[in-house]
């Protein structure tokens, strides 16, 4: 049988979401955990893969049991979990669909505060000295949506077998002492929205003109953003599924 999870996490405490060799991540947690108390050996495959320090608010998973899980499950699990990962459901789907692959749209947040916040230190970026325009971030936020081709956004050596993506949404609002970013879209490239919040904010304080990003986008030539958006002001906010009726 096939049980999707949705779950949420704090990323500052992982190098990631995908299991790697020798630093802890998301994956590797939940896998051991649910191969515990399960008893069985438990691959899990999540919605998309988060860098080091991302977080995700509303994240989703799949994993395959040869037997039902009991209804304990989520209590038991979360029991074990360390504070940083809560799970708020498990339920079974049929046993072809996918957490990545049949995600229809996805969303993220990007935080940002003008203020030092001890609270906000590991959860949005402190834009120290500087406030950028909003009305023209906004005005390159939505010519983003003109395009289909993200090259220009790609992290060098990403090796993805394509670089387009559709956009639904692009645009900043302003907080209570600071802004928020948000992006949806059916898919993201590696280090996309990072390099997108880091090129606007370069536009808010007038290092770079809204031509020079149309240029590269019309190019599909890389852009050299030069301000670094830190991972940990970035979340995973929504992943929206058309969850089919069990067989």
């Amino acid at each position: 049988m096939r049980y999707f999870i949705r779950l949420s996490y704090h990323g500052s405490a992982f190098f990631g979401w995908q299991r790697q060799k020798d630093d802890i991540t998301v994956q590797q947690t939940l896998e051991d955990i649910f191969t515990k108390v399960l008893r069985q050996n438990i691959e899990i495959i999540g919605c998309g893969r988060t860098d080091t320090g991302v977080h995700a608010d509303n994240y989703f998973a799949h994993f395959d049991c040869d037997t039902p899980v009991p209804s304990t499950i989520l209590m038991r699990i979360n029991r074990y979990l360390p504070n940083e990962i809560a799970l708020y459901d498990i339920f079974p789907v049929d046993d072809t669909f996918h957490a990545r692959f049949d995600a229809k749209r996805r969303t993220y947040k990007y935080f940002v505060h003008f203020n030092k916040n001890p609270f906000l230190e590991d959860r949005s970026w402190w834009l120290e000295n500087k406030q950028p325009d909003i009305v023209l971030m906004n005005q390159a936020a939505s010519l983003l949506l003109q395009y289909a081709d993200f090259t220009s956004f790609e992290k060098k050596g990403s090796n993805n077998k394509h670089s387009l993506c559709d956009m639904y949404h692009a645009a900043w609002e302003a907080s209570d002492g600071g802004m928020v970013f948000t992006i949806t879209a059916n898919r993201f490239l590696r280090n996309m929205v990072r390099r997108i919040v880091g090129c606007l904010i370069q536009i808010g304080i007038r290092q770079m003109e809204i031509s020079t990003m149309v240029h590269s986008l019309e190019t599909k030539t890389p852009l050299n953003v030069k301000i670094a958006a830190p991972a940990h002001g970035l979340h995973l906010w929504d992943v929206v599924y058309e969850f089919p009726t069990l067989k």
